[in-house]
């Protein structure tokens, strides 16, 4: 059998050490209670640092855990308890609204789709789980972008690709998006990635406050809009539905 791999464990000590007792930790207080050189455990840190499973306090020089991490942490939620939790909600989302549902994590720079309830009619369909979507342009993926900072950063530094002529790519503009996002808590994508399609997406959030994820609707343009904006009715129900959900993961009632 092979043996251990020493840096893989000397990181592993060290992700554990920050995870317990004070919340930052400086380098020699690091190096000491692990038995390690210093130059050791700095080179380890760093490639944490690099990785983003560990944040150093720029006035301090301490070390904490980082925002990479926690997203790992929550990976199981977001793929296992969120969609078990969500089946119920965005099946009554579909018929409610008589459009496709789309259930959404934050994954490598952009939104994996964990699950998807097709449109309630006889048209043909393609299942999407699995599928990629753009966080700069689609309704989940700026949800994502306006409620959690690593989606945020990630939004900020991937190409901003446009899609049509109506896709945002500037960083003031999008940042402006979602402060009206934030502001009134939903998401909108008016044929900003596909033509002729609309979509529209909230948050769902945790028991910790925190969010997990997104869920929204996609049709065409002229069943999901009316006077070039979403019908309030669709908006209120995919609010409702990510309401439910984040109630249903012990997260209360969120705007």
């Amino acid at each position: 059998m092979a043996g251990s791999i020493q840096s893989v464990e000397r990181a592993a000590a060290i992700l554990r050490l920050l995870a317990g007792g004070e919340r930052r930790l400086g380098l020699t207080d690091i190096a000491s209670t692990l038995g390690l050189a210093k130059g050791t455990a700095h080179g380890i840190l760093r490639t944490l640092q690099q990785e983003g499973f560990v944040e150093q306090d720029t006035a301090s020089g301490r070390y904490q855990l980082g925002a990479e991490l926690l997203r790992l942490g929550n990976s199981y939620l977001d793929v296992h308890e969120l969609r078990a939790r969500a089946l119920v909600w965005t099946d009554d989302l579909a018929r409610s609204s008589g459009e496709s549902v789309y259930l959404g994590v934050l994954h490598q720079q952009g939104v994996l789709i964990v699950h998807h309830v097709f449109r309630p009619d006889d048209s043909r369909q393609v299942l999407e789980i699995g599928a990629m979507q753009p966080l700069h342009c689609t309704a989940l993926g700026k949800v994502l972008a306006a409620y959690d900072p690593v989606a945020h950063s990630e939004a900020l530094e991937g190409a901003r690709e446009e899609f049509t002529p109506r896709t945002v790519t500037s960083v003031p503009d999008f940042e402006a998006v979602l402060d009206l996002t934030r502001a009134r808590g939903w998401a909108v994508d008016l044929e900003e990635t596909w033509d002729g399609v609309a979509s529209v997406a909230a948050p769902i959030h945790d028991r910790r406050r925190m969010p997990v994820g997104a869920v929204g609707i996609t049709g065409a343009v002229e069943r999901m809009c009316e006077g070039g904006e979403v019908r309030a009715r669709l908006v209120a129900a995919v609010r409702d539905c990510a309401r439910s959900v984040s109630r249903d993961l012990g997260g209360g009632r969120f705007q």
